[in-house]
């Protein structure tokens, strides 16, 4: 009897299941929905329990679609232009390209004599035109007797060398580059030797007006031809 009294007076909840929506991601990697293991709860009505089980069925079914990232991409880089009014010399090399004649289409380097010579038309002056300069010079030969209407391009394929003395641990003759500086060239040729003076270096640049020296800064800017001549301290 003591039991049965005991017993009516117990009040006792059985386990509540709070169905969870299974996500598409969940459907796409297993395929099936399992049902989930019943959780226990401490009160049927009301709480904690039954707020979250109103959220759940509150929930839309439908899939959900996130909104597409926005893609952003570098800009690409872009390729070396040469100088249109760049002055042709001695050591250049050239791409001649005659549209149509793949006999006179070739790399030609302007000789110590400041020209190219070419198939049919011989040698065409070079020395202190541009690009285009010598396009139109190489167009009038062929078209003195040769070819009708000639189509000529003409591009740099490899400046001529600069020179670095003085100095340096390897002085010499080194291939131009562009966007270089006097220090870049310091750099090329191995860096200063012990006994150089490096808050300032003579450079000789020669262009149409002729040629100069002078006492340059070491973030000077360097064109094809000229020579470096590095100093020595004398303390």
């Amino acid at each position: 009897m003591t039991a049965l009294a005991l017993s009516g007076c117990m009040r006792t909840t059985g386990p509540v299941a709070v169905a969870q929506p299974q996500s598409d991601l969940d459907s796409m990697a297993y395929g099936q929905t399992y049902a989930p293991a019943p959780v226990a709860a401490a009160d049927s009505g009301g709480g904690a329990i039954s707020a979250l089980r109103s959220a759940f069925a509150a929930a839309p079914r439908g899939y959900y679609e996130p909104a597409p990232a926005q893609a952003v991409y570098a800009a690409p880089v872009e390729p070396v232009r040469y100088d249109a009014g760049y002055h042709l010399d001695a050591g250049d090399k050239l791409r001649v390209v005659v549209y149509g004649q793949d006999g006179l289409t070739n790399t030609y380097a302007i000789d110590a004599g400041g020209s190219i010579t070419m198939p049919l038309i011989g040698p065409v002056p070079a020395r202190g035109r541009t690009p285009a300069g010598l396009a139109a010079g190489i167009s009038a030969k062929l078209r003195g007797g040769f070819i009708r209407d000639p189509s000529v391009a003409v591009e740099i394929e490899g400046y001529r060398p600069f020179f670095i003395l003085g100095e340096v641990a390897a002085p010499g003759q080194y291939p131009y580059v562009p966007n270089m500086t006097v220090e870049s060239a310091v750099a090329i040729a191995g860096g200063f030797s012990a006994r150089a003076r490096r808050d300032s270096v003579t450079l000789t640049h020669t262009d149409e007006s002729g040629t100069g020296r002078f006492v340059v800064p070491l973030g000077t800017p360097l064109s094809p031809g000229d020579t470096v001549l590095i100093g020595e301290r004398w303390f």
